[in-house]
């Protein structure tokens, strides 16, 4: 018997089903939901990786390090780490190799001895106008199937989820 295999959005929707018929979990549209939320993540992640970010010899954990220190200025690598969505060890290792790239800087933080502040070199500020330029244009052709205001409603729509994390016990990076 050939059985047909499926895609990644009809096991969505084979997923939902049998947890309901077969297994009787009474929210497959939460499950339907948050795959569906999953999945379009990782979708434009890879794609803004694959043809903007590795082109020019970047990560996406890598841009995202460099974009927040690009926007938010010099920071501490745990400061960095929380408005990136990473783990402190994760921001320690990138900028390594991003300090070895000649990208970021690291000098010593007035706060103590240890501490450390990250900061964009010249490269690395050439470099994020550059990268950004070609991310915003990506991001642009993505947001382009929506209409301007299916954009604000999706926007304003994974606002009210995310604000609604504060109603049940939600673990985050901090």
């Amino acid at each position: 018997m050939n059985v047909e295999q499926p895609d990644f959005w009809s096991f969505v929707e084979l997923a939902g089903r049998r947890l309901e018929e077969e297994f009787g979990f009474p929210h497959p549209l939460a499950t339907r939901l948050l795959l569906t939320l999953n999945r379009a993540s990782a979708i434009v992640t890879y794609d803004l990786e694959s043809t903007v970010h590795r082109p020019r010899g970047h990560s996406w954990a890598g841009f995202r390090l460099l974009f927040v220190t690009w926007l938010a200025g010099p920071l501490e690598p745990g400061r960095a780490a929380t408005l990136a969505g990473m783990s402190r060890a994760a921001v320690s290792n990138l900028a390594k190799t991003l300090i070895a790239d000649g990208m970021l800087e690291r000098t010593p933080g007035e706060r103590d001895g240890r501490s450390v502040i990250l900061s964009l070199t010249e490269h690395g500020h050439r470099a994020m106008l550059d990268v950004f330029a070609g991310q915003n244009e990506r991001e642009r052709q993505w947001a382009g199937v929506l209409t301007e205001t299916e954009q604000q409603m999706l926007i304003m729509l994974l606002d009210k989820l995310i604000e609604g994390r504060t109603r049940f016990d939600v673990r985050e990076r901090s």
